[in-house]
């Protein structure tokens, strides 16, 4: 893993509440070995963003601006399948 992968991971893990780091940190784990630099760089924007906001998106209670509006990216978000239940 890259030094900027390894960056992305612990911002994705670290948010101030478990529900983020799971919702967050799970979509980066599921996903992120499979990111195109251009969908690294998207990521690395959501997580510079409240979590109160990327949580809505992912619920599909909010949407995203318009400069983070990937509608592919947004989709794997919102299925929601990556965070594991009891």
């Amino acid at each position: 893993m890259t030094d900027r992968l390894k960056r992305l991971k612990f911002r994705a893990w670290h948010r101030g509440t478990r529900e983020a780091d799971y919702m967050i940190g799970g979509f980066f784990d599921r996903h992120a070995a499979t990111w195109s630099e251009e969908q690294i760089g998207w990521f690395e924007m959501v997580v510079e963003e409240d979590d109160v906001d990327i949580m809505a998106w992912a619920l599909g209670t909010g949407d995203p601006p318009a400069h983070l509006d990937r509608p592919d990216l947004i989709a794997a978000m919102r299925r929601l399948d990556y965070i594991p239940l009891p």
